[in-house]
């Protein structure tokens, strides 16, 4: 990286965090990762939480239902100093398989509108409330589903049965 960008006036910290950008490499497929133990430990570490919050249940796909496929996505999470703080791995379906005019429309994420963190800085910072950040490494929502949701088993892996 440093035949084409200079850092000499970065701080440290700075100078650190893109040292690491160049010696770090992010899997272009499961294959890939499944050959680094640090991407394989961070995927182990997401099918775990999956299957203690009882994502989703092993069975077999009726006739006609068509399932909904899923890939990995990997990520590198920073310390505020440029140092690796961990490797994540996240389990995502793959959502352009929804059908227009069926579920084209509907969001499967839901996250908080920018209104609404606005509006809650603005009163942390009016009425004198502590803040503090932190990372969420698995967020759960607890809502039920109506529909039945197939999904293909996640690439890299073959959950168990428990019968």
């Amino acid at each position: 990286m440093s035949h084409y960008v200079s850092n000499h006036r970065l701080s440290e910290s700075n100078k650190s965090f893109v040292n690491q950008l160049s010696i770090v490499s992010i899997p272009n497929s499961v294959q890939e990762a499944l050959v680094d133990k640090r991407w394989k430990a961070a995927m182990d570490e997401e099918m775990k939480s999956l299957q203690k919050n009882e994502t989703w249940e092993l069975v077999d796909r009726p006739a006609g239902k068509k399932p909904v496929g899923c890939r990995w996505i990997y990520t590198v999470k920073y310390q505020a100093d440029g140092t690796i703080e961990r490797f994540k791995a996240r389990l995502v379906e793959k959502g352009y398989t929804q059908t227009y005019g069926i579920d084209y429309t509907d969001t499967f994420a839901p996250v908080a509108k920018i209104n609404t963190v606005r509006v809650l800085l603005s009163l942390a910072a009016n009425l004198d409330w502590p803040l503090q950040q932190f990372d969420v490494k698995n967020a759960f929502l607890h809502g039920e589903l109506t529909e039945e949701v197939y999904m293909d088993p996640p690439p890299g892996y073959m959950p168990e049965r428990h019968n």
